[in-house]
């Protein structure tokens, strides 16, 4: 194992179910929505209803998937009278997103291909 698998495996809470965590992870990040969500929020703080206007769905549900991503730590929001304004916590997850887009578009064929895991990233 790597130092840095290793120093990942340490970071991870010792609950047995490691790869478990790690897979909850990147499930948070699996939805489209979301992720075009977080990648909005990447350019700064917005209100619920710019989140609205970008996505095209309904309040309910895009407050939904922002709750997701505040529970899973890659986003907070800051309420401002009868406004909640969300932001992304950690610049890292910029890194995160830029390694993902070029990573997905060196392995747009195989990924395109794939019939294990349809659009929506559930297993097939």
């Amino acid at each position: 194992m790597s130092s840095a698998t290793e120093q990942a495996a340490t970071l991870l809470p010792d609950s047995g179910d490691q790869v478990g965590v790690l897979a909850k992870f990147f499930r948070a990040l699996g939805d489209p929505t979301r992720l075009r969500l977080l990648e909005f929020l990447l350019d700064g703080e917005h209100s619920v209803s710019d989140c609205v206007a970008h996505v095209g769905l309904s309040q309910g549900r895009v407050s939904t998937h922002l709750a997701c991503l505040a529970d899973c730590g890659y986003v907070r929001a800051r309420r401002h009278g009868r406004w909640n304004y969300y932001c992304v916590t950690d610049p890292r997850v910029a890194e995160l997103v830029t390694l993902a887009r070029a990573l997905a578009t060196d392995n747009c064929a195989a990924l395109s291909g794939c019939e294990r895991i349809d659009a929506a990233g559930d297993s097939a």
